[in-house]
């Protein structure tokens, strides 16, 4: 493959070079020097923390403080301490005052990972702390004012979550000044490799391991693999494959010892070593065979490929988690209630359907529902 003559050097600790993360690149080193707001958005996995980082390391801010807060791991009340801080006797348990981080931050960068999991009430003090850099500790009426640059990340559309009345749109255009969108692992492939290249040495090194030699197919497998968990899957499944490994060499055999979840295979339809280019043609191939295809009276070519691939897309991801909404949303990378309302969707134009298609209940001998009219005699 040839290299791209024009491509953005990789960032400090990221490893890649694939056509989709120069993007990335182009847009960190433009944002990294200015003071705007960055929004990094991306599925679970793909390494949002590793470009807030390089975002601070190549910023004026590099010697201040980097700040991480994952706004989803902790409940409302207690994130609202954590990131304001609050003074002794604010709440029960309050025993002493505590420095929160936006305060810890001052100088440098905060980080405020899963945005999308605030609260409306949250949301309000984060609006104020972006427009006037100011706060009060909870249980405090004094006014602290901070310097500090804002990176946040999301994994679901914060357009749907506006349009759902669950995030504040003003906040929302505070924090989406720079976006960055960070692709999913199995649309750079050709970074995969060096990605477990990386890895096998870290982990070979921290378990005192000698580095062990991955074999062709076993490389192979880890290209076609579709990694739903992304970077992080393949980071802790090159661990694993450490560890099993003893000192030998990574075999197919070793990727399917205990057959986890995300037991390696190839992706559907792919041919391995394509750079991600098998998924693309399956739809090009798609799209033509749509455009031949003859359609049904009164239907549009549009709304009967693009609602069909839509409907198959959501349908198979809630066969994989089982029906569980929010963990397919969350796969799909949309807001559960907009997942809920197509789903729901779904099951009326079912219903339609089968309405339409049924034939008349005297037509299998069986009564007309009440306050029916009787059909006339033949």
């Amino acid at each position: 493959m040839p290299k791209n003559e024009h491509a953005e050097p990789p960032l400090p600790e990221i490893v890649g070079t694939a056509a989709a993360m120069q993007d990335v690149y182009r847009m960190v080193r433009l944002a990294a020097p200015r003071m705007a707001n960055v929004l990094l958005i991306g599925e679970t996995g793909t390494g949002k923390e590793v470009i807030a980082k390089a975002v601070h390391k190549l910023s004026r801010r590099a010697d201040g403080p980097f700040i991480r807060v994952n706004c989803g791991a902790l409940h409302e009340n207690l994130l609202e301490s954590e990131l304001f801080g609050h003074v002794k006797g604010a709440f029960t348990g309050a025993v002493e005052n505590k420095t929160g981080r936006f305060e810890a931050a001052h100088g440098g960068t905060i980080f405020l990972d899963e945005i999308n999991s605030t609260s409306p009430k949250l949301q309000v003090k984060l609006l104020r702390v972006l427009q006037e850099r100011e706060f009060e500790r909870v249980g405090e009426s004094r006014t602290i004012r901070v310097d500090v640059r804002v990176i946040a990340a999301t994994n679901a559309s914060l357009e749907d979550l506006v349009e759902a009345g669950d995030f504040r749109e003003d906040l929302y255009y505070r924090l989406n000044v720079i976006p960055v969108v960070l692709p999913p692992l199995r649309e750079r492939r050709d970074d995969i490799p060096l990605l477990a290249a990386f890895f096998l040495r870290r982990y070979a090194d921290q378990h005192k391991c000698p580095l062990p030699d991955l074999a062709p197919a076993a490389a192979d497998a880890l290209r076609a693999h579709d990694w739903p968990g992304n970077v992080r899957e393949l980071e802790n499944t090159l661990e694993r494959l450490i560890v099993l490994a003893d000192g030998g060499p990574i075999t197919p055999d070793l990727l399917r010892v205990g057959r986890p979840r995300y037991a390696l295979r190839p992706a559907k339809g792919a041919a391995g070593g394509g750079g991600g280019n098998d998924v693309r043609t399956l739809i090009r191939n798609l799209v033509r065979a749509g455009l031949q295809a003859p359609l049904p009276a009164g239907v549009k070519v549009h709304p009967f490929l693009v609602d069909g691939l839509e409907r198959e897309l959501i349908e198979e991801v809630m066969r994989q988690f089982g029906g569980t909404q929010i963990k397919a949303a969350e796969r799909l990378g949309i807001n559960r209630n907009t997942l809920h309302k197509k789903i729901e969707q779904y099951k009326a134009d079912d219903r339609l359907a089968a309405g339409a298609a049924a034939p008349p209940p005297e037509a299998n001998g069986e009564p007309l529902p009440p306050g029916e009219m009787t059909p006339p005699a033949a």
